[in-house]
């Protein structure tokens, strides 16, 4: 049997991940140890595990790196990859959105926009026909409509608690996102077989 490698994403998903694989039967006990490794080894269906960052994932899987990866669609969107997304695992659910102060004017001609997903962004006004100035941040995106940066801010919404507290609300629903499952093309091709029983056992577990 073909080794699979799969590349997680570390952080608010692992947890999520791990329970999903171990409801698929696949023991996940390596991954549960109090250690700073980054690849381990699940001897079930003969599965190495590499843990990166979420942004990297998808480029792992595209370049062929890993097999499979598990990452969010936010940052699928953002990076538009060559790869298969073959599955919503139903977890770390939000949403994309475009918040601001409730005083902001509708119908404004040009909206300068703050946000961590410029494409993401850039696309959605650009099929609004909008005409817009995105600025790439990387902190607290909240700040950029409070301080005068920004007439608005995309950004990933969970309850809404902090833009709230910020004095912002939601304008506009860009999209839902969740967790999703890809796969890199070339390997669905030259191990379709062991792939698809992985596959088909995280599929099962999802609809459990």
């Amino acid at each position: 049997m073909q080794k699979i490698k799969i590349a997680m994403t570390k952080g608010r998903l692992l947890g999520h991940t791990i329970k999903l694989l171990e409801k698929a039967g696949i023991d996940c006990g390596p991954l549960k140890e109090d250690n700073r490794k980054l690849v381990f080894l699940l001897p079930d269906y003969n599965i190495e595990v590499i843990l990166l960052k979420a942004a990297d994932v998808p480029t792992y899987v595209e370049h062929g790196v890993v097999d499979i990866g598990i990452a969010g669609k936010d940052v699928l969107l953002e990076q538009e990859k060559q790869l298969y997304e073959v599955a919503d695992l139903k977890f770390g659910k939000c949403r994309f959105a475009v918040a601001g102060k409730p005083s902001i004017k509708d119908g404004k001609k040009h909206l300068v926009v703050a946000t961590k997903y410029p494409n993401v962004a850039k696309r959605y006004f650009t099929e609004k026909g909008q005409s817009v100035e995105i600025i790439r941040q990387e902190g607290s995106v909240e700040l950029a409509p409070i301080m005068g940066l920004s007439d608005v801010i995309v950004d990933i919404v969970e309850t809404g608690k902090t833009l709230k507290e910020n004095g912002l609300i939601v304008l506009e629903k860009i999209a839902d996102l969740s967790a999703r499952l890809i796969l890199n093309e070339v390997s669905y091709k030259t191990k379709k077989k062991e792939m698809a029983v992985i596959i088909d056992l995280i599929e099962k577990a999802v609809n459990i």
